[in-house]
C-alpha cells in the first residue's frame, strides 16, 4: 500500500504548489482546485464511481447505488489556506479512493454504498466561510448568503461556481447512514502516543470574528503624536489584548489576517480591519475569551480616539463525535482517541448524522504550514484504518 499511496500522492503534489514557499495555493473554484476536481472525476471514472454534484460545489463519487439510503460517506477537500501544507484535506480524499481500492481487491462487496466526497471551500481561505460547501448541503448557511459572499477581487462565490448555490439538500442529505473523514494530525500527540492512527473524540468550539477599527488618516511626518487618532495603536494592544486573554484560559486566539488602509508607509492609517481565531475547550470559555478581547479593544479605542465594530462571521460549537460510533472503531482499530481545536467540515455534518474522524500522525505537528507532514507508511496505515473502518460500516 506504501508504493501505491505514493504513486496516487504523486499526481496531485505538483497542482497549486508555490515554487518560493514550497506550500500549497489551492483556493477554492481557482484554477489550482479545479484542477483537482477534474483529477477527482477522472479517478472516479477509472473505478466505475459516477460523480455527482450537489449544486453547491460538493462532488460526491458512489460506489453502489446512488439512489440506496444508508451509504457510508468519507472524503475530505482539496482547498487550501494560503502557503498551506499538502496534507490538510487532500490525504482525505485520496485515502478514500485507496480505501475503495484495499476493499475491491479484498473481494469486499459493501450492503450499503461507500461515497467519497470532496468538499468546496472547507479552509474558509478565498470567500471567508469556513465549511462553506457542507454548511451549504445541511442548511446551517442560508444560500443567499452563501451566494453573495466575495472574495479579495470581488468575485462571488456565485459567480465562481456559476450559478447560485443550491442550498441545503435534505433528500441528499438523508441518503447517508454515517460520515468518517481522515484528516492529517494538526498537532503532535500521535508522536507522544507512538501511534500512527487516532480517533477524534471532539472538536473544540470556534469561531471568527472581524474587528474594524476607523480613526484618522494623516501625514506620518507634520501630525503630531498628541493629535494622532491611529486605529493601528487600537489594533496592536487588541492583538496584545487577544493573546494575554487566551493564555489566561488555557484557550487559543489568533490574529493571521490584517487589513490597512490607506496601506502607506507615510500615512497614519485611516481604517484598520483585524480578524481574530479564537478556540477553547468549552463554549464558556470561548465565550469569555471573545468577550475579553472585545472589551479591552472597546477600552483602547476610547482612549485612542477610535472607533470599534466587531462583528462575528462564523462560530462553530463544541462537536463531540458519537461516542458510540468512535468508541467502536477505537476499539477495531485500536488506536487512541484525542480531542482537536481545527475545524472540519465533520464537525458540521456531526449534528446532522454520526460522524467520525480518523487522525493519521503528523511528525512535525505543524498544520496550515509547508512542514506539515506526514510519511508514507503511515499514510498507508491510515488508509489500511479507513478500508476497515468503511467495511465495518458498510458491510455489517
Amino acid at each position: 500500500m506504501t508504493g501505491r499511496f505514493r504513486e496516487l500522492w504523486d499526481e496531485i503534489a505538483p497542482v497549486g504548489r508555490d515554487a518560493d514557499s514550497g506550500g500549497y495555493l489551492r483556493y477554492a473554484l481557482t484554477p489550482a482546485e479545479l484542477r483537482l476536481r477534474e483529477w477527482f472525476r477522472a479517478q472516479a471514472e477509472l473505478r466505475g464511481m459516477p460523480v455527482s454534484e450537489d449544486g453547491n460545489g460538493n462532488l460526491f463519487a458512489w460506489w453502489g447505488d446512488p439512489a440506496a439510503g444508508g451509504a457510508v460517506l468519507t472524503g475530505s477537500h482539496f482547498d487550501s489556506v494560503p502557503h498551506g501544507g499538502a496534507y490538510d484535506g487532500p490525504l482525505g480524499i485520496v485515502s478514500a479512493l485507496l480505501a475503495v481500492d484495499e476493499l475491491r481487491a479484498a473481494g469486499v462487496t459493501p450492503l450499503r454504498p461507500v461515497v467519497v466526497a470532496a468538499f468546496v471551500e472547507e479552509e474558509g481561505a478565498r470567500f471567508g466561510v469556513p465549511c462553506l460547501g457542507s454548511r451549504l448541503l445541511t442548511g446551517e448557511i442560508d444560500a443567499d448568503r452563501a451566494a453573495g459572499l466575495r472574495d479579495a477581487t470581488g468575485v462571488s462565490f456565485a459567480e465562481a461556481l456559476g450559478h447560485r448555490p443550491a442550498g441545503a439538500d435534505p433528500a441528499l442529505l438523508g441518503r447517508f447512514a454515517t460520515f468518517v473523514e481522515l484528516h492529517v494530525e494538526q498537532g503532535r500527540a500521535l508522536v507522544d502516543a507512538d501511534a500512527p492512527v487516532a480517533v477524534a473524540s471532539a472538536i473544540w468550539p470556534h469561531g471568527r470574528w472581524r474587528f474594524e477599527l476607523r480613526g484618522e488618516g494623516n501625514h506620518a511626518g507634520t501630525t503630531r503624536m498628541a493629535d494622532r487618532r491611529d486605529p493601528m495603536l487600537t489594533f496592536a494592544f487588541t492583538v496584545l489584548a487577544a493573546n494575554k486573554e487566551a493564555r489566561l484560559r488555557d484557550a487559543h486566539a489568533t490574529v493571521g489576517r490584517v487589513a490597512v488602509e490607506p496601506n502607506a508607509t507615510n500615512a497614519v492609517p485611516s481604517r484598520v480591519t483585524g480578524w481574530l481565531d479564537a478556540r477553547a475547550a468549552a463554549p464558556e470559555t470561548l465565550d469569555g475569551l471573545v468577550e475579553a478581547v472585545r472589551a479591552k479593544a472597546a477600552e483602547r479605542a476610547r482612549r485612542d480616539g477610535t472607533e470599534l465594530a466587531v462583528t462575528r462571521e462564523s462560530a462553530t460549537p463544541l462537536v463531540t463525535f458519537d461516542g458510540g460510533l468512535a468508541d467502536r472503531l477505537a476499539g477495531l482499530l485500536a488506536a487512541p482517541v484525542l480531542p482537536t481545536g481545527a475545524g472540519h467540515d465533520a464537525g458540521v455534518l456531526a449534528a446532522h448524522l454520526p460522524t467520525a474522524m480518523l487522525f493519521v500522525r503528523n511528525p512535525t505537528g505543524v498544520s496550515h504550514s509547508p512542514a506539515e507532514s506526514a510519511t508514507d507508511d503511515d499514510c498507508a496505515a491510515g488508509v489500511v484504518a479507513l478500508a476497515r473502518v468503511l467495511e465495518e460500516l458498510a458491510c455489517h
